[in-house]
């Protein structure tokens, strides 16, 4: 949905962001405030405080704001929509450890009203701070106003550790009041997918093991590991991406209809598909698993270093930058359908995309198109760079002869819609603010995709899986990725798909 299309602007509140001077702020979370302020959906009666440790007053924080948002935010360099959102903004220094940073924050708040807590920080203080914040009754809500806080993934690093911070944060504020974001569901096409696969009669009915033969899910990135070494280093492919950002969208394709669009309904049923995957056994973590890791090579004509070769990573690391799997399904719609999953670093290609292959006819009735050369049926939801559909399937070359060639259909967002300025991050901020929970995990959601990664990460830490392969910067993957779809006569869609020609 267009931003613009949503004509209520959310109630009256404060923004607090607990790491306001960091990368996530200034690239992602300001600007989205700044979109919605042009599509009017903020309140007239809208602030935000920022708090750091940094020495600075509240005229110098705006500025520290007005070069980044030149970069990330279209047309905001002369704009009356930054200059409300700018004058808007107050500082606040203080250590987030320390309980004097929330007695100072109490006091602005005094007014009471509704509040929402951005933990734009590292992982390891979301509960702390969640903590001091119950601490100063700063989470108390009370009648006709709220007091919502919204947190960053990564939620734990292990289903051990998404346990103890549930229990953690649950034991200060209740499930009603978290707001566990994934920017992924902040984006158009993902937010379709329910549209797409609900709001259309000839699609619905042929989503089902009668009728597609596999899925594919990418989420490939043209960047390295950069200068992120020491977090990434500690986390690997598999923990920053699989149980958020991947299982987000297997939800999405693979959940039943629910009741109706309200949030406990989706959620429900986003739920029912984890519950649903086949658990890896002992074996599955080198059958059904493939780790990579990027050795060097080239990307858009840049050359790129070894993993191994980055700032903060260990010279003899076995994290991997590249991770496959194939997911079964123990369910009426899905039995014996595999999905198989593939996120990584320094790829040819950024790619996004849900590929749904349908079965293919069962001979052929054109002797000079053998049924291994029929175009496959390929419905693909196009999620980034752009936005859109693209449906593959045969058709008759012009000609005498009765051969078949392989034609697409493409849907792009830009070409039947106005696309709004996003950072993929105004959605949530929006929802969170009239306290739409839809596109929010639950506890138990977050539990039950730990719960699935679980034994591969145990296996790996016990030295029961070979180290990562290497695979060259600017390619594919590693082989044994190809090598996991051909035992299954199958094959990865190629991440220049669409600079090919059919």
């Amino acid at each position: 949905m267009n931003m613009e299309d949503r004509v209520t602007p959310a109630p009256p509140c404060v923004l607090v962001i607990f790491g306001a001077a960091g990368d996530l702020t200034k690239r992602l979370l300001v600007p989205a405030l700044y979109n919605l302020r042009r599509a009017k959906l903020l309140p007239d009666e809208f602030s935000i405080i920022g708090i750091a440790r940094a020495d600075k007053d509240d005229e110098s924080f705006q500025h520290d704001f007005d070069d980044s948002m030149r970069k990330f935010a279209s047309g905001s360099e002369n704009g009356a929509d930054w200059k409300w959102l700018r004058e808007r903004m107050s500082y606040l220094r203080g250590d987030l450890e320390d309980f004097e940073t929330y007695q100072s924050l109490g006091k602005r708040l005094a007014s009471g009203g509704n509040v929402l807590f951005y933990l734009a920080t590292p992982p390891s203080v979301f509960a702390p701070v969640i903590a001091q914040l119950g601490k100063a009754e700063l989470l108390q809500e009370h009648e006709g106003s709220w007091r919502r806080v919204i947190i960053e993934k990564p939620f734990g690093t292990d289903l051990r550790s998404a346990k103890a911070l549930n229990r953690q944060i649950l034991s200060v504020m209740s499930e009603s009041q978290i707001y566990r974001i994934d920017h992924y569901l902040g984006k158009e096409t993902v937010q379709n997918i329910m549209v797409f696969r609900f709001g259309n009669g000839i699609f619905e009915p042929l989503w089902n093991r009668n009728h597609i033969d596999h899925v594919q899910i990418t989420v490939a990135e043209t960047v390295g590991v950069e200068t992120r070494g020491k977090f990434y280093d500690a986390t690997g492919a598999l923990r920053d991406m699989v149980p958020n950002h991947l299982f987000q969208l297997l939800e999405l394709v693979a959940m039943e209809p629910p009741t109706c669009f309200a949030a406990d309904a989706v959620r429900t049923e986003k739920g029912k598909v984890l519950e649903a995957v086949h658990p890896f056994g002992k074996a599955d973590a080198s059958r059904n698993v493939v780790r990579g890791q990027y050795a060097q090579g080239g990307v858009n004509g840049k050359a790129v270093t070894a993993y191994r070769s980055s700032p903060d990573v260990d010279s003899n690391s076995t994290t991997e930058t590249y991770v496959a799997l194939k997911i079964m399904m123990d369910n009426w719609r899905w039995a014996g359908v595999p999905f198989y999953l593939r996120t990584g670093k320094a790829l040819a290609k950024r790619r996004s995309e849900i590929v749904i292959r349908f079965k293919q006819a069962p001979f052929a009735l054109f002797r000079d198109t053998p049924v291994e050369r029929l175009t496959p049926n390929d419905l693909v939801l196009h999620i980034q760079p752009e936005e859109g559909v693209t449906l593959s399937f045969g058709a008759k070359k012009p000609g005498p002869k009765v051969v078949m060639g392989g034609v697409e259909m493409r849907f792009d967002y830009k070409d039947y819609f106005e696309v709004a300025p996003s950072t993929g991050y105004e959605t949530l901020v929006y929802d969170c603010m009239i306290g739409d929970t839809t596109l929010f995990k639950r506890a138990e959601e977050i539990e039950a995709g730990w719960r699935i990664v679980q034994p591969l990460l145990d296996a790996w830490s016990g030295g029961q899986n070979e180290p990562p392969s290497a695979y060259a910067a600017g390619s594919e993957g590693p082989a044994e990725a190809d090598e996991l779809m051909a035992r299954d006569g199958r094959q990865w869609r190629a991440l220049d798909q669409d600079e090919k020609k059919p």
